[in-house]
C-alpha cells in the first residue's frame, strides 16, 4: 500500500493505523515518533494526532519500529507483547560497561581457547526460559532515577533478575572475534545482557556490536518504510519516507 495515500486519509489516521518504520542507526525511537507525527500533521492539517511506538530500540540499534496512530495507540501494549526477532553481532574477547558500543572496552580476555564448536553449543544454555539482569546503562528506573544516571555517576545499584524466553538462538557466522546471530525472544529481553552473559559463559567476555530488529509478531522489516534523513535539522518538515 502506498504510504502517501494513507497519509492524506485524516479519518483513518484518527481511527488508528499501524505504520512499519525502519529506524536508522543513531536515531532514538522517540525522535522517529516525533518526526513522523510532525510529518502526518503537516500533510493532513490535523492539529492533534496521537502517535506512539510499540517497543523501544536503542540509538545504536536499527530495524523494525511499529508506530500506532489515533485509537490504535490503545493496542500498543498488545503489540509490545509479541515475540520479536533480531539479527546482530557479538565481539568476543572484551567487555564494555554498557554491554555494547556506547562505552569503550574496560576489560580484555584471550579467545585462543575458543573453538567454533564451543560457541555453537553454548547457545543451548541461553534457549528457553532464562534469567538475566538489565544493563546498568538502561532507562529502567530505581527509586525514581534511571539506571544510566547512576552509571554515569559511577554508581552500581542493585538490579533484580527477570525471566525472559528465548525461542531461538542461532549462531549464523563465526569470524573471531566477531560472531553473528539470529534471535527470537519475548518482550523485555535485553540483547546487550545476553551478549554479556554469553561472553561470561565462554570465559572470554563479550559485548554487542550491532543489532537489527527484523520482526515483531506478524510484522516484518521487509515491509517497512525507511526514513531518509535528508533534511535541514532546523526544518524537520523536509522529512521524507521511502519504502524498502
Amino acid at each position: 500500500m502506498d504510504f502517501f495515500k494513507q497519509v492524506f486519509d485524516r479519518e483513518s489516521l484518527v481511527e488508528g493505523q499501524v505504520f512499519l518504520i525502519h529506524k536508522p542507526l543513531g536515531w532514538t525511537s522517540f525522535q522517529v515518533v516525533n518526526k513522523i507525527r510532525f510529518f502526518l500533521k503537516k500533510q493532513t492539517g490535523l492539529k492533534k494526532l496521537k502517535v506512539g511506538h510499540a517497543g523501544t530500540l536503542d540509538p545504536l540499534a536499527t530495524g523494525l519500529l511499529l508506530l500506532c496512530t489515533g485509537k490504535k495507540t490503545k493496542s500498543i501494549s498488545l503489540l509490545q507483547a509479541e515475540e520479536k526477532e533480531y539479527t546482530g553481532s557479538f565481539y568476543l574477547g572484551a567487555t564494555t560497561p554498557s554491554y555494547d558500543l556506547e562505552t569503550t572496552p574496560d576489560k580484555h580476555f584471550s579467545i585462543t581457547h575458543l573453538s567454533p564448536q564451543q560457541i555453537l553449543e553454548m547457545t543451548a544454555q541461553f534457549t528457553g526460559e532464562i534469567e538475566q539482569f538489565p544493563p546498568l546503562y538502561s532507562a529502567l528506573k530505581k527509586e525514581g532515577k534511571r539506571l544510566y544516571e547512576y552509571a554515569r555517576q559511577g554508581l552500581s545499584p542493585e538490579r533484580k533478575a527477570r525471566k525472559v524466553h528465548i525461542s531461538k538462538f542461532e549462531i549464523q557466522h563465526i569470524d573471531l572475534p566477531q560472531v553473528t546471530f539470529l534471535l527470537r525472544c519475548s518482550k523485555g529481553t535485553y540483547i546487550r545482557s545476553l551478549a554479556d552473559d554469553f561472553g561470561k559463559a565462554l570465559d572470554t567476555g563479550a559485548h554487542l556490536t550491532s543489532l537489527c530488529r527484523t520482526k515483531i509478531g506478524k510484522f516484518a522489516l521487509e515491509d517497512a518504510y525507511t526514513m531518509e534523513s535528508v533534511y535541514d535539522e532546523n526544518s524537520p518538515k523536509n522529512i521524507s519516507l521511502k519504502k524498502n
